[in-house]
């Protein structure tokens, strides 16, 4: 079954994890994953984790087994087409696993908050297979959006006819 041109086989989360959660780094750009965010995540799911550049000014941090998933959709890519090979360029550069210390701390690498605009205080977003980790303040501008261009953005996504997009699942 396609959604959105995209099999949904590739990106069915394994976790639905949900919310916003507020977080501020310590001076050396570690943070501890936040305890509401931490209780969503499958059991043996929450020690290691690839973190990327999102698609926007933002990084995208996804659990290993989320990766894997990622990483397979990727590989099919062709490397000899240019926008194929653009598109696995981006995806994959500065990717990087992250462990948790023994304290529980994830240390962002410089470069990587410096992609996103990040200083100190962030926001985890948590977009069901994965967790979005912007600057507090690009984040509040990013969600800050007109009641009824939302209402059309979601009626050309969701909404394209008369029909219930969510009936008969």
């Amino acid at each position: 079954m396609l959604f959105c041109g995209v099999q949904k086989t590739y990106f069915h989360p394994m976790a639905k994890i949900l919310g916003e959660f507020e977080v501020t780094l310590d001076p050396k750009g570690r943070f501890m994953l936040p305890i509401g965010l931490k209780k969503q995540l499958p059991e043996g799911e929450g020690g290691s984790f690839v973190l990327n550049r999102g698609v926007e000014k933002c990084l995208t941090l996804y659990t290993m087994k989320q990766w894997e998933k990622i990483e397979a959709v990727i590989l099919k890519l062709n490397d000899f087409n240019d926008v194929a090979s653009k598109v696995k360029r981006q995806l994959l550069s500065g990717a990087t696993i992250l462990e948790t210390d023994a304290a529980g701390r994830i240390l962002i690498p410089k470069s990587m908050l410096a992609y996103a605009g990040i200083t100190k205080d962030i926001v985890f977003s948590a977009q069901m297979n994965k967790m979005e980790i912007w600057d507090a303040e690009t984040h509040r501008k990013e969600t800050t959006i007109d009641q009824a261009d939302f209402k059309s953005m979601v009626g050309s996504v969701l909404g394209s006819n008369f029909l219930n997009p969510f009936d008969g699942e």
